[in-house]
């Protein structure tokens, strides 16, 4: 399947650039590819010239007064196409460069960008740059009830699963993994341990190496799940080829009902790890909002959390530091008082640093155990500003570097509600 390919080559002068000598002087380069020319002009603006070709190329040469050049270039993708713009713009480079008389300072040409092709290569990072992967393959491609499910080949990262748009995890990624579970730090065996999403089924495999008591993963989307046990192998190993084993089980459920049912049990876990994806999915429309899903999610597990247990979860980019100290004041608004680290980890795929936090939850007030449909108040969470609540959402769409928290809760105080 063939795409456009949208080429770009700048200079940055050194001194003013003369537009009218510059159009003379590349003129003949584009009537060689039998290019229509049609110039505008702006006074102390400069001039923007359009040059269109009968196979349906274009290309526009922006000239600013202060000494700006560029040229884009679109075509057809194809390898006829492909040298026939290389060939052009190697010849701009060099008359360019013979009309400026040396005084170029910098010359920039980007590989090109690929739109609308079979396989998507660009994915944007948290804080906004692009990348381009290495993808060469679509594994799987599939639309669950809840979120498109991606697996794409990379040539250095192996498979790499993106929900939704948002790249989840590599092969390559077992960093990833070891920081959400504690860095190697902590002691699985025979502790109970509760994983929230990890469709993957990487945090499951590590933990089983362990010796964990048992551990109970609850994941919402079987589809994930199927897509990984086939394609993401190096990731998961085989638990997931079954959804109960020796120490764990799967349960195909929204894990805000489990959490809940689970709170109004008394159930306890030594170990919460949440690496649920980074746009929230749930069966209750009530949960639709980031914000108050994710204050929902922590809120539910220091529930169920054992008194010195301890709590996993992802953060963000390094360079989000406005959203991450937003994510940091809102830790101190929890209904019980807790203290956190925060780790810095390089996930390979992820293509830049992210924040980890481990959260040591340090409850010195009671810990409340109330009725499921009983939970503290959340209004006080709620965002004002639509700049501050995007902020939030974005802290937790993962590039790089994670948040890890460590919740130790010093004493609980049972209230019975009806």
């Amino acid at each position: 399947m063939a795409a456009a390919r949208h080429s770009t080559l700048d200079f940055k002068l050194g001194a003013k650039a003369d537009g009218e000598t510059i159009l003379k002087g590349l003129q003949s380069i584009f009537q060689e590819q039998g290019m229509t020319e049609s110039v505008h002009t702006w006074q102390d603006h400069g001039y923007l010239a359009t040059y269109i070709n009968k196979n349906g190329s274009f290309a526009n040469l922006r000239i600013y007064p202060h000494g700006l050049v560029l040229l884009d270039l679109q075509s057809y993708d194809g390898d006829a196409q492909g040298k026939e713009v290389d060939s052009l713009l190697n010849k701009v480079e060099e008359r360019m460069k013979e009309l400026s008389q040396d005084s170029t300072e910098r010359v920039k040409r980007l590989p090109p960008i690929v739109r609308g092709g079979a396989i998507d290569r660009y994915w944007p990072t948290a804080d906004g740059r692009l990348v381009e992967y290495d993808i060469d393959k679509v594994v799987y491609d599939e639309d669950s009830p809840y979120q498109n499910i991606k697996i794409l080949h990379s040539k250095q990262f192996g498979n790499i699963l993106i929900l939704s748009g948002d790249v989840n995890l590599a092969e390559s990624d077992l960093a990833y993994t070891r920081a959400i579970m504690g860095s190697g730090k902590e002691d699985y065996s025979g502790k109970d341990v509760l994983i929230l999403g990890g469709g993957d089924g990487g945090i499951l495999c590590e933990i089983v190496k362990l010796k964990p008591k048992m551990v109970t993963m609850v994941e919402i989307d079987q589809m994930v799940i199927d897509g990984c046990k086939k394609y993401m192998r190096k990731t998961c190993g085989d638990v997931l080829d079954n959804l109960k084993g020796d120490c764990y089980q799967v349960l195909i459920e929204d894990c805000i009902p489990v959490l809940k049912r689970y709170a109004k049990e008394g159930r306890e876990f030594d170990y919460v790890i949440n690496d649920l994806t980074a746009v929230p999915i749930s069966t209750s429309p009530e949960e639709d909002s980031t914000w108050e899903f994710l204050r929902l999610i922590l809120d539910l597990s220091m529930k169920v959390l054992k008194q010195d247990g301890k709590y996993f979860t992802q953060g963000n980019c390094v360079n989000l530091t406005e959203a991450l100290s937003l994510y940091e004041e809102q830790l101190g608004r929890l209904y019980c008082p807790v203290e956190f680290s925060k780790e810095i980890v390089c996930v390979p795929s992820y293509l830049e640093l992210l924040f980890g936090r481990k959260l040591n939850l340090e409850n010195q007030c009671p810990r409340v155990m109330c009725a499921a449909n009983s939970l503290p108040d959340l209004s006080m969470l709620y965002m004002k500003s639509k700049q501050v609540r995007q902020l939030i959402v974005n802290s937790f769409t993962f590039p790089v570097f994670n948040y890890f928290f460590n919740l130790k809760i010093k004493w609980k105080m049972y209230i019975l509600m009806n």
